[in-house]
Order: structure tokens, then sequence, then C-alpha cells
């Protein structure tokens, strides 16, 4: 039987802890790992987050922060897989490359194009002020040069249609020599949450490349979900992502979403691959 490797995006990067059931400290990052981890999950991303009092809906760059997260989830879910954030905004990098440096995590993303970051509210004003999530190919080489550093393998990040297409050119550039594709869709500037488009874009990625989607929104995620389990995609859900479990009720933490995401898995045929499977997989060492 086919497997299918599960990710958990335990936290984000701004949501409001205040508001949403986001973990922020070590302790409710283990926890929530082990959560989506009993559930089904392999992988956990993850974004840092500022451990400040009243200050957890900020993001850190701070190594010793990172180290504390990971080691926290990893005492608590031995053998899973790190999968650790890098997206920044602006040329100065050095924070999100000291992570790297500190972690050695076995997958971190790798935004792989520049994208207008916009949104509107239902009354027309801008959600915030108008920028440029700029990830131009220099940056992403000095991503990609660190990550080979620390034996990682780069996740690219995909938000438009452009995006993707751009992956196979810095594979053929020499820029890298893997392609692990993760496909965006929901940000309101970028890839809508859309079965056609996914069935078009498939034939856009280089063959026999892993691919996963990550999908934004509500109750109108899961048949996307499940589309990409039935085309052989990997999955990946949580909190980053949604609250909203297929039913429309509001989720509790990651555990609900990944079970609801390995539920997808299996109406496909596919089984839910274990931390040694997923390794496997991957081609990455045993824990």
């Amino acid at each position: 039987m086919d497997k299918v490797i599960l990710t958990c995006a335990l936290t984000g990067v701004l949501t409001n802890p205040a508001q949403h059931p986001v973990p922020v400290t070590p302790e409710e990052c283990a926890a929530s790992a082990r959560e989506a981890c009993d559930a089904g999950a392999s992988v956990i991303h993850i974004h840092y987050r500022d451990q400040g009092a009243g200050r957890g809906f900020l993001p850190s760059w701070d190594p010793a922060v990172a180290r504390d997260i990971v080691d926290a989830i990893r005492n608590a879910c031995p053998g899973v897989i790190i999968n650790s954030t890098t997206g920044i905004v602006g040329k100065d990098i050095d924070g999100p490359l000291a992570v790297l440096r500190e972690l050695r995590p076995e997958i971190a993303a790798c935004n792989a194009g520049t994208l207008n970051y916009l949104k509107l509210k239902s009354s027309g004003d801008w959600a915030w002020p108008p920028m440029v999530f700029d990830n131009l190919p220099d940056k992403i080489q000095a991503f990609l040069d660190v990550m080979v550093e620390t034996n990682t393998i780069p996740e690219f990040e995909c938000f438009d249609v452009g995006i993707v297409r751009s992956v196979e050119m810095f594979v053929r550039a020499g820029m890298t020599n893997s392609a692990q594709y993760n496909l965006v869709m929901g940000v309101a500037s970028g890839m809508p949450v859309d079965g056609a488009l996914l069935r078009l874009l498939k034939g856009y990625l280089i063959q026999d490349s892993k691919w996963q989607t990550t999908l934004i929104g509500r109750s109108e995620i899961w048949p996307v979900h499940q589309l990409s389990a039935e085309l052989g995609g990997l999955l990946r859900t949580g909190v980053e992502d949604t609250f909203y479990l297929p039913s429309g009720e509001r989720a509790t933490g990651n555990g609900q979403l990944i079970e609801a995401l390995a539920t997808c898995g299996r109406n496909a045929g596919r089984e839910i691959a274990s931390f040694a499977d997923a390794r496997e997989m991957l081609g990455l060492a045993e824990a």
C-alpha cells in the first residue's frame, strides 16, 4: 500500500495565541506536537515565537529559543522529523541562517519566489499595508548554500504558478540538485485553493519529485486535501494553515486537524507513514 507522509504546521508566524490555539512555549509546542504525532504526523513544521510575556504573537530568530523548542519536541516525539521555517522579509537573513546552523533540521522551507503579499477587508481597505515578500535568486541561493552545509532538504514554498515553474530553473542552473515542492494555496494574492489548478500544477513539477499542498482557509480546503491524497502528494495541515475541521467546526488544536488529514490519506487508500517510513521515503538517516 502506498504510504503518505503527514506534516503538522505547528504554529505559524503571527497568529495571536491569545485568540487562537497556537502553541508558543517549548512545553506547549512539545505537547501539541505529541498530539499531532499520535494522530499520524511524522514531520513537524515550526515557526519560532518570542518567549517574552505577552509577545507570543511575534516571531523569533533567536537560535537559543529555536533550540529549546526543537529539543522539547524531539524529547516528546523521539524520531520525529523537523521542518524549520526560514521565511523572512528583507535582505537581512542572518537570523534564519543562524537557526539553520544551530538546529541542522532534516527539512527547511525555502521560499522560491517573490510575491505581493496582499489582503483586503470586506470594506475594501487593506488588511495590512501592502508589502512585498522578497525572494530573489541570490537570497534563495544563500539559504540553499547553508542547507547544503547543514545537510537539510530544501522544501520549495511556491505561492504562485510562476514560482512553481522557477524551481525547475533553479535545478537546471545548478542552484540545487533536488526539488521538493510545497504548493501554497489560499494566500489572497497567490494561488487559490482550487482542485482544477492543482491538477494542472502537477504537470509543471519535475518528474518524480515529492510535493505537498499547504491549503489556507476554512472547510473549503478539505476537498483539495482529499484530491492531494488521491494524486499522490504528501499532506500538511495545522493551526498555521486553518482552524477549521471538514465539518466547519473550529478545531481545538493540531491533533484534531491531523486526525482529519489522516482520514483523507486513508480514504485515498494510502497508509499513514510512521517516523521510520517517512525517514526512508525522504532519504534521511535513522533517528
